[in-house]
């Protein structure tokens, strides 16, 4: 017998090779119907895997990401039988479970997938899943996965298996499809009734621009057809919120290839939001005793080889820069962190110096795959609300928790009121990938869950989430329409200040290792831009907005009046536009309007001899007429109101 234990702390004993299947059978026959999946000690099983020891066991369904995962990892597969059919000799990459969906790299040969063949495939899909095929895991060699996938013609799979461990492979077979995986899948494909394939595109071979071109097909799937037709509303509601096309319309910023990929550059109403938003967070910090500092844009590659980022990132970094001294390499600065550990390491630091608190926005260059780049959110050069606090061992945990302060006022002065914490730790086996020793380890994780259970934040745990240097916590916002966004995040490290040896002393007069903290509140300011574009649909808090007023002249003979108007509103910091064109009001008003401006003051000739202007306000309609230096002190207030709030 074996002992599994539940997330409640229930323990049942079962016979040594039950089943996730079974186990839910036992608890209800409800249960055993909508189970995807099984995490069996933090590792997704198929619910028909064996289960050999003493266990924590948790059953994963359709509202559960893991279940989900499983049933898009089993759609995934279902794509690739499908290809397999239409396109004979079609050979497979990869074929992951992404956020929402799935997607399969395939090599079609001479043939050509386009968007209009994804109808044909999804019905191919749709009739073979309605055939209910059994999914069925097996353990291989690898001298006989390299075998049975070379006499297929297979390259792309025999790649993989050559970098495979021998007794770790296996693989998964449903009808005439077999491929290389290690899990985990539905028990068969009865479960998926509505099916999606979105869109194609091209990807390089394992995301190396050197590789072959590959045809990507995305798709997604449900158990319910009506929660497709909910999904494909959403995807056009999610069109229409789309920072590019936003950015573009409100002239935020822009992209130039001459400048070069993924290089965004910010116009002078996005730069104003920008800068808006780092004063409002530099007023917090104040608060929090932070002090700002300032860095260069490079760094000597010693100083990346200290830090350990090197080792870690160096593929993902520019190419080195070479100066003209023999051997000696700089770097494009992708990360602010080592930096910051030689600006602690300037001066000599007591123990009654800490906690030392210096912030950032410190701009960093990554070198993204050109086919990863995505408007804001994927770039190859980004600014991160940076900062790093170095503090005594028994001072983490309140840092911690003043950090999470700081990241509950962003988002609530943002109206994200929608998000979930997940807290990211090692992997439970594999800790090859990690620097540091397990007791610091050990320290900074239960640190960090501590915090949480202080401020009462339910965060989910996560094995194998962590950074390299240390476990974290990070928050996931959920945007007006459901959508899940990865924003601020905290994460503890024992691990870099011992590797730039820094040191404060102690009361004992003994020297002393601090301990250091990362945190983002923003995360990075293009990708929190993004996203607040789209949580908003480009309606920004008052406070945000580039142009908060319109000023719309029923006529040419106005337009002083107008300019009167926008003038006095400057007084009170309140940024206004005069709609001078000879258009009639009620086209300036629709304009105006999609250009999400908060307030519109019309003026005519009424308005022009007493002072006033009739008021209009985004989604309202009119607002009635007022004189119009009682309507900039009313914005004016309604601006103080939001940014004192916090």
């Amino acid at each position: 017998m074996i002992k599994i234990t539940f997330p409640d702390g229930s323990v049942r004993e079962y016979n040594e090779g039950v089943t996730g299947l079974q186990i839910a059978e036992s608890i209800s026959s409800r249960l055993a119907q909508d189970v995807l999946s099984c995490g069996v000690n933090g590792e997704i099983y198929d619910l028909g895997r064996p289960i050999m020891q003493d266990a924590e066991v948790v059953l994963y369904k359709w509202e559960d990401e893991q279940g989900k995962h499983t049933f898009w990892h089993t759609s995934a597969h279902l794509l690739a039988e499908a290809l397999q059919e239409l396109y004979p000799g079609i050979q497979f990459g990869i074929g992951p479970a992404i956020e929402n969906g799935f997607y399969y790299d395939v090599d079609p040969g001479e043939a050509t997938i386009k968007e209009a063949d994804l109808v044909t495939i999804e019905k191919k899909m749709a009739e073979l899943a309605a055939k209910k095929e059994a999914v069925v895991r097996k353990d291989i060699s690898k001298a006989d996965a390299l075998k049975m996938f070379d006499g297929r013609g297979e390259t792309y799979k025999c790649e993989l298996i050559s970098e495979l461990e021998d007794g770790h492979i296996t693989t998964y077979t449903q009808g005439a499809f077999t491929d290389l995986c290690r899990g985990p899948h539905l028990l068969n494909t009865a479960p998926i009734k509505a099916i999606k394939l979105t869109s194609v595109a091209g990807a390089y071979w394992r995301g190396q621009e050197n590789r072959k071109m590959m045809t990507r097909i995305y798709g997604i799937t449900f158990p319910k057809k009506k929660m497709l037709d909910e999904y494909l509303v959403l995807l056009e509601e999610a069109k229409k919120r789309d920072h590019r096309k936003i950015g573009k319309e409100m002239d935020l910023f822009m992209f130039s290839d001459t400048v070069g990929k993924g290089l965004p550059m910010w116009l002078p109403k996005g730069a104003a939001l920008r800068i808006r938003l780092q004063e409002f967070l530099r007023r917090i910090q104040a608060r929090y005793d932070y002090q700002e500092v300032m860095c260069p844009p490079i760094g000597n590659k010693l100083l990346y080889i200290t830090s350990g980022h090197y080792a870690k990132y160096g593929k993902d970094s520019f190419q080195p820069i070479h100066t003209p001294e023999e051997g000696e390499e700089y770097f494009l600065k992708p990360m602010n962190c080592p930096h910051h550990c030689m600006i602690y390491k300037n001066s000599p630091r007591s123990y009654k110096d800490l906690p030392l608190r210096i912030a950032e926005f410190g701009t960093v260059c990554r070198y993204e795959q050109s086919g990863e780049l995505h408007g804001l959110t994927r770039v190859r050069s980004f600014t991160q609300d940076d900062a790093h606090i170095f503090c005594r061992p028994d001072q983490v945990k309140d840092e911690f928790l003043r950090v999470m302060d700081i990241i509950s006022i962003v988002f609530q002065s943002m109206n994200f009121e929608n998000f979930e914490a997940q807290i990211s730790l090692r992997d439970k086996v594999n800790r090859e990938k990690y620097i540091g020793s397990d007791e610091n380890w050990e320290k900074a994780e239960q640190a960090i869950v501590e915090a949480c259970a202080e401020k009462g934040l339910k965060a989910k745990v996560e094995y194998g989430e962590a950074a390299f240097y240390g476990p974290k916590l990070d928050f996931m916002v959920k945007d007006a329409i459901g959508r899940r966004w990865q924003l601020g995040t905290i994460q503890v490290d024992y691990n870099l200040p011992e590797r730039f040896q820094l040191e404060y002393t102690g009361a004992d007069n003994q020297k002393h290792r601090p301990v250091m903290i990362h945190r983002a509140p923003f995360g990075s300011m293009e990708r929190f831009v993004a996203v607040l574009i789209e949580h908003t649909a480009g309606k920004f808090p008052l406070w945000l907005m580039p142009d908060q007023v319109a000023i719309l002249p029923i006529s040419e003979k106005f337009n002083d009046y107008a300019h009167e108007v926008q003038q006095y509103l400057k007084k009170y910091d309140i940024r206004a536009i005069v709609d001078e064109r000879n258009e009639k009001i009620g086209r300036k008003i629709r304009d105006n309007e999609m250009k999400r401006i908060p307030y519109m003051l019309v003026v005519g000739e009424k308005e022009a001899e007493n002072k006033k202007v009739s008021v209009r306000k985004q989604g309202e309609g009119d607002q009635g007429i007022m004189k119009f230096d009682e309507f900039a002190k009313k914005i004016s207030e309604e601006v103080h109101n939001m940014i004192n709030k916090w």
